[in-house]
């Protein structure tokens, strides 16, 4: 007799989030259910239309006065304000759906806080800077997989992102892994890995990866409102380590990321 499978399940797979142990019975259901197959079609289309739509607000200059009201200042602990949810959820919304396109005049407004070291052309750090604000101050589901699955979340961030992606492990710097996600990126799927230190302040790695392979492995530094980034190159990925702390101790985190990704 055939396992039944949920709606819920078929969703999960098209997000590459179910648990691992069901993907080969939902696999096995499609091969005998031509209307599911076609229904998840239609959900792989949508989910592609969608994101054809939304994509140019993701990658327009987000205004300094939302990062600093989306971005907290460090609490104690897991303690969290909830207008810092709030916040959070109105700049997705202003980033991910209509409130990109009605606010696009300030939304291109060039952002004046970015060092003059950085290249205001480069969107990595401004993508890498828009993703921490979004999820960081998330206190129910910062991440998709947490890292007591370190395993599931490496083998499907590496799926997705078709390279082999580990996140370093920062605990000797005083930073704990919590998990990871996955977002969309400029040339496909992005991989998102957060830490937080015994304060509660958090920081985020983004992990994309490039057309082609970039020889320029040097660091370089931005800063927009309350965020600040360091981002290089390495190959086919390029990185971006962005927090709410001063250049001299963020650099040091990225200094120590950068030396596990390049031994692992």
């Amino acid at each position: 007799m055939m396992e039944t499978v949920t709606e819920q399940e078929l969703q999960a797979y098209l997000d590459d989030a179910l648990p691992l142990e069901r993907r080969a019975a939902v696999e096995a259901y499609l091969e005998t259910n031509p209307e599911a197959r076609e229904r998840l079609r239609t959900y792989r289309r949508l989910q592609e239309d969608i994101g054809a739509l939304f994509e140019p607000a993701l990658l327009e200059p987000v205004p300094p006065r939302l990062l600093a009201a989306a971005l907290p200042p460090p609490q104690r602990g897991w303690r969290v304000q909830w207008w810092q949810g709030a916040a959070a959820s109105l700049l997705m919304l202003v980033l991910g759906g209509g409130g990109g396109w009605l606010l696009r005049d300030q939304l291109q407004a060039p952002a004046a806080q970015w060092v003059a070291a950085a290249d205001s052309q480069e969107p990595l750090p401004r993508l890498a800077a828009m993703a921490h604000v979004v999820y960081s101050p998330d206190v129910k589901r910062p991440v998709e997989i947490d890292a007591e699955h370190q395993d599931q979340l490496v083998a499907w961030l590496s799926k997705r992102l078709q390279s082999r992606v580990k996140p370093p492990l920062l605990s000797a710097q005083g930073y704990e892994l919590i998990g990871g996600r996955l977002l969309p990126g400029e040339q496909g799927p992005v991989a998102q890995f957060m830490y937080h230190n015994a304060a509660g302040q958090r920081m985020t790695l983004y992990v994309a990866t490039t057309a082609a392979p970039r020889r320029d492995a040097g660091f370089r530094f931005a800063s927009q409102g309350p965020v600040n980034v360091f981002y290089w190159w390495d190959g086919r990925f390029a990185y971006a380590l962005s927090a709410g702390l001063g250049q001299a101790e963020l650099g040091r985190l990225a200094e120590a990321a950068q030396r596990q990704l390049r031994a692992s």
